[in-house]
């Protein structure tokens, strides 16, 4: 008797213990919606402020890439004159945006090389960083702190933070290579990621100008690989991460809780990669006849 007392107060705590784990995770509704851009073969949305501003880019019926801000129905084409006129990942794109509206980018020059930037009022900020031979810039905070990825004269890739004059470079710890950091948040935690030596994408958070790094990793849905992007105010973090046959899918973290999405146009990719205060998220999908469609979703 006694026995089968003990035996239901275990089966009794684990049903407990499993309702309190349900109410600690609540379930996440996402609505999606494309983002439109009149006349454009392809759309990437990479960045969203809190105004709700987005920022990437877009290709047009001729083949050639341009970076956009859209606000609403509102759509601001941006051109660099110093850019190589091409398509593809080289051509300009702006992959952040702040509260201040001001953009962060990168682009290949018209000699061929990788230059980073910033972009408000109608003008390019070139970001140099001594010793680079190629930077790319991803991220800018409301403090108006960059982060991005650089090339030594050696051809290493690393991950930097640029507050005002001072330069942080972010190389996550471990044997990995192209470390790049996607954001910033105003308390200047970091989301950077590497990939290890299997060639598998790592993430982390990182604090401090880099002293710590702390693993981001979804391992559910049998994911081989996550890439960290957007880390908002609140701590909210969004990524993608891929399945076993390298198909993409959106993740995003909330509350202590990891959630998977995908876009329901997506054939096979999902990418999450700008993210706000309010949990707003744009990424790209990839629909059954290919190319990339921008949307932004709305998580609840």
């Amino acid at each position: 008797m006694t026995h089968n007392n003990a035996a239901f107060t275990v089966v009794l705590a684990l049903a407990l213990l499993s309702l309190s784990a349900a109410a600690v995770a609540p379930t996440l509704t996402f609505t999606f919606k494309d983002v439109v851009i009149k006349g454009a073969t392809e759309v990437d949305s990479y960045a969203i402020n809190n105004a709700g501003v987005i920022a990437g880019d877009y290709i047009d019926s001729a083949g050639v890439q341009h970076a956009f801000l859209l606000k609403g129905t509102k759509l601001t084409t941006v051109d660099n004159k110093n850019c190589a006129v091409e398509t593809g990942e080289t051509a300009l794109q702006f992959y952040g945006i702040n509260s201040a509206g001001t953009a962060a980018g990168w682009c290949t020059n018209t000699s061929g090389v990788e230059i980073g930037f910033t972009y408000a009022n109608k003008k390019f900020t070139n970001i140099s960083i001594k010793g680079a031979t190629e930077v790319n810039v991803n991220g800018i905070n409301d403090k108006g702190d960059i982060v991005g990825a650089y090339f030594d004269t050696a051809g290493a890739q690393h991950g930097f933070l640029l507050e005002g004059k001072t330069l942080t470079t972010l190389d996550p710890p471990g044997e990995v290579s192209l470390a790049t950091a996607w954001s910033v948040n105003d308390s200047g935690v970091v989301a950077v990621y590497a990939a290890n030596s299997n060639g598998d994408y790592i993430s982390f958070t990182t604090a401090n100008k880099g002293k710590t790094y702390k693993p981001f990793t979804y391992s559910g849905a049998g994911s081989v690989g996550t890439v960290i992007h957007h880390i908002n105010n609140k701590g909210d973090i969004d990524g993608t991460y891929f399945d076993s046959n390298s198909y993409a899918h959106g993740v995003l973290f909330h509350g202590g809780n990891y959630y998977s999405f995908d876009d329901p146009k997506a054939d096979n990719s999902t990418r999450a990669d700008g993210l706000n205060d309010t949990l707003g998220i744009v990424g790209r999908y990839t629909p059954s006849s290919g190319g990339n469609v921008g949307y932004f979703a709305q998580a609840k």
